[in-house]
């Protein structure tokens, strides 16, 4: 962790009207980045609060469905490694894909990435009410409030520190992940070809089959829950050599997290007391049973601190987003010179309070789609970064220093075909939301932005060969 220690040069005053656009501090190695990655991806809260809906779902199969998920993340990993490198923005998806394939596309993976980032965390933050009730019961409103107001405030200081902070909360939910990993192997009920036997609780004590489709149909969701691992991008510009430092955050948070979610998700399906209690998806309550009040009182704190780990990072990714999205005009002026503006820390202070407290809001929102949107917008977002991808190698491009993946074009072209099938199984109502979404975001393209191509919608890659992009020694 020595990385997130190193001395940084103090940043430069900021720039007078009219001159380059402000870049942001790089002052974190890989070690750092995956810290802050992981915490995004967020395994604990993700296996308490999003996997249960899927073992709702589909029952014996959900570990098979995430590791489908995640072997597909390996594709869209590679993907994401190679344009990180080759062009390391903090406008992300959005930064890589305008510039690779059109300022239009780009603009359409930076409104389905918000659909992605926004509402996700007040709704996760609603969770940590569920996980302190052992110690005190409180409104998952004004919980997941309080939590996205500690989230913004933290979102405000320096990354380092942040990297630190995230780090801590880190280790605690990875020991939860473990406790209840060890709880559910010692108390198997069933082998491991319980892993496969695609089966779920029915009506009135039946036992149903999880057929291909239901599969395929949750894989949108299974691709969500290691989604984080593309914060790496994010961060690119905050990253030292990012040209190497990239792609090692990026596929090192893939892995990590697929292991520390998916080892726990086999060992809940086989230490389940019945197919019913497997279904209903309480794992807290199988937690107790296996050990004691005390043992789940632990778990459900870390839980808990995990999600405010969630809140935190996830506050500070989408900070960065808006900040790199106002650098590169995408608004009225005087919201791009807000938006824009750096804190004493380093960090895009009005951005972050724009992400943090209309989520404190959401969170007395009814938002019982939100899984099935954030699904559609993932797998959406992921084909036009495919399509990125196959485009990374043309003209100038192709001759640029960057990581470049294996087996291109096959992975892209392959992870396009398998997208667009999964896409294709998604409820109408959920593509319908999206749909509409993207729908008004292509007009405000082709009534604000497309029509001043010099003035907006300018995207900018900063230069990654100032003295703050120094190689780490990771």
């Amino acid at each position: 962790m020595t990385d997130t220690l190193r001395p940084t040069a103090v940043p430069a005053a900021a720039p007078e009207p009219g001159a380059s656009p402000q870049k942001l501090k790089r002052s974190i190695g890989v070690v750092g980045g995956t810290l802050l990655t992981l915490s995004c991806v967020t395994p604990a809260s993700t296996l308490f609060v999003v996997v249960p809906d899927l073992f709702g779902d589909l029952g014996t199969a959900t570990a098979l469905t995430i590791a489908i998920g995640s072997l597909l993340c390996i594709g869209v990993a590679f993907c994401y490694s190679e344009l990180g490198t080759l062009i390391p923005s903090a406008g992300g998806e959005y930064a890589m894909v305008s510039t690779l394939a059109g300022r239009l596309a780009g603009w359409l993976v930076f409104v389905l990435s918000l659909l992605v980032v926004v509402i996700v965390p007040p709704v996760i933050a609603m969770g940590t009410a569920d996980y302190l009730a052992p110690l005190v019961h409180l409104d998952p409103s004004i919980a997941g409030a309080g939590v996205m107001l500690l989230a913004t405030l933290a979102g405000l200081l320096d990354l380092r520190a942040n990297a630190w902070i995230t780090g801590v909360f880190l280790v605690l939910e990875v020991i939860a992940a473990a406790v209840v990993a060890v709880l559910g192997f010692s108390h198997a009920q069933r082998g491991a070809g319980s892993l496969v036997s695609m089966q779920v609780a029915g009506a009135h004590g039946h036992t149903d089959t999880v057929t291909a489709m239901l599969v395929v149909s949750g894989l949108a969701i299974a691709l969500f829950v290691t989604q984080g691992f593309s914060t790496a991008v994010y961060l690119s510009e905050e990253l030292e050599n990012p040209r190497t430092s990239v792609s090692r955050t990026v596929l090192a948070t893939l892995a990590i997290s697929t292991v520390i979610i998916l080892v726990p998700v086999a060992a809940i399906t086989m230490g389940a007391p019945d197919l019913a209690a497997l279904t209903s998806g309480d794992i807290g309550g199988m937690v107790e049973a296996w050990s004691n009040s005390a043992v789940g009182t632990f778990v459900s704190l870390c839980v808990a601190l995990a999600i405010i780990n969630a809140g935190i990072v996830m506050v500070i990714q989408n900070s960065r987003v808006l900040f790199a999205s106002a650098r590169d005009k995408a608004w009225p002026g005087p919201v791009n010179r807000g938006l824009s503006k750096l804190g004493r820390f380093g960090s895009p202070w009005v951005a972050t309070l724009v992400v943090g407290v209309p989520g404190a809001a959401l969170c007395f929102v009814n938002l019982d789609t939100l899984y099935g949107v954030t699904g559609v917008s993932v797998t959406g977002m992921y084909i036009l970064v495919a399509v990125a991808a196959l485009l990374a190698r043309r003209g100038t491009h192709g001759e640029r220093s960057a990581w470049r993946m294996p087996l291109w074009p096959a992975i892209p072209v392959l992870l396009i075909a398998v997208l667009a099938y999964v896409l294709s199984q998604q409820e109408v109502s959920y593509l319908l939301w999206t749909g509409g979404i993207t729908a008004a975001a292509t007009l405000y393209w082709a009534l604000y932005l497309r029509p001043h191509p010099e003035t907006r919608w300018i995207i900018s890659v900063p230069d990654d060969s100032s003295p703050d992009s120094s190689p780490s020694g990771d």
